[in-house]
């Protein structure tokens, strides 16, 4: 059975359309304030999970690996500031020593009821904050990955032209295929071609970050799409796109409804209330889907040292149950992270497509 060839429209949002938007999307991430966290300084108490858990989904200076004899080792991310009086200052998370030192006037202040760190001066004084964290960190190698799989493959297809894909092409094509025919043209309507390279963008972002981040080490384990910050740039996206596509007829039926006159004081702030409540529920729902998924995981592991404190025995037992449980959980997050893109992806299209919708 012979494969159609992916067509020259697709070609182009391969290539330069996928480059541009994660261009933006890295350096719109890069500037913008991020949960800060890092792991709890080793220290010999009881067990806690939850400072365990949080330390784990929230975001980080350094890229936690393993305690060894309860030293943690870690990947140091580059811390970049500018203070106003001092100037630009760059050294690596590793100075700090796990928060214990200060450095350059600079201190990692740990928050016990936020189970997070912050980076503060320690004068109080104000400053600039352009490190680079856990989340960021993993979003700029997700999306170096994503550019070299799908620039090969444009390249591939140029080589190819006409010919059936095979090797990788065989791979990606069924999924290009699966979100335009599946997602964006039952969704969208006969205007999809103008909203498909946001689709498959925004589709393969949130996916890939999502496997990403289902992977226990590195450079695995960041929780980007679990972070409300990600997802909410991802959903003003969709909402600044439906807002400056939305045509004469969804303006209209916004803001001048068929209805009585008599209801406009009524109909007409729930649409716009509409307008915007659309967009946050996409953004509330893809982080919280994901971070309850990473939860649950920590926590079911997390059951091992919570009965091993009581009794060894006790522990082992419940821990042959969570190790197992873990990795059903592992599992059917694989299938999750499809979803989760999925749904996303088809929310995005479906509001395109009512702001595109012509009046019959």
């Amino acid at each position: 059975m012979t494969k159609t060839p992916i067509n020259k429209g697709l070609t182009l949002n391969l290539n330069c359309k996928y480059l541009l938007s994660f261009v933006l999307l890295s350096l719109f991430f890069l500037s913008t304030p991020s949960i800060r966290a890092n792991s709890e300084p080793a220290h010999h108490e009881k067990f806690a999970p939850g400072k365990m858990i949080m330390g784990h989904v929230k975001d980080a200076y350094d890229w936690h690996i393993m305690d060894i004899n309860g030293t943690p080792v870690s990947i140091p991310l580059p811390i970049i500031v500018y203070h106003p009086e001092k100037g630009f200052d760059f050294f690596l998370s590793s100075k700090f020593h796990h928060g214990h030192e200060p450095y350059h006037g600079y201190k990692l202040a740990y928050k016990d009821e936020q189970y997070r760190y912050v980076l503060e001066t320690e004068d109080g004084s104000s400053f600039y904050n352009f490190s680079l964290t856990k989340n960021n960190t993993s979003l700029i190698i997700v999306s170096i990955v994503i550019l070299l799989v799908f620039l090969s493959v444009a390249k591939a297809y140029k080589k190819r032209e006409g010919m059936a894909p095979k090797g990788f092409q065989s791979l990606i094509e069924p999924i290009i295929l699966f979100v335009r025919d599946e997602i964006a043209k039952p969704s969208v309507g006969k205007h999809y071609e103008r909203f498909l390279p946001f689709l498959l963008t925004v589709f393969f972002f949130i996916w890939i970050n999502n496997l990403f981040g289902i992977i226990p080490f590195f450079p695995g384990g960041a929780n980007v799409t679990g972070n409300i910050s990600i997802t909410l740039v991802l959903a003003a996206f969709t909402l600044v796109i439906t807002i400056f596509s939305g045509n004469k007829f969804y303006w209209k039926h916004i803001l001048l409804p068929d209805v009585p006159v008599w209801m406009y004081p009524i109909l007409i702030p729930i649409e716009i209330m509409g307008i915007f409540l659309k967009p946050f529920v996409l953004m509330l729902r893809l982080f919280a889907n994901i971070l309850a998924e990473h939860i649950i995981a920590l926590g079911f592991f997390s059951l091992i040292f919570i009965f091993g404190e009581t009794s060894q025995a006790i522990g082992m037992s419940v821990g042959v149950f969570s190790v197992l449980f873990t990795i059903f959980m592992g599992l059917l997050s694989i299938l999750v992270t499809f979803i989760q893109a999925y749904v996303f992806t088809l929310l995005s299209a479906l509001y395109f497509g009512m702001a595109t919708e012509e009046h019959h």
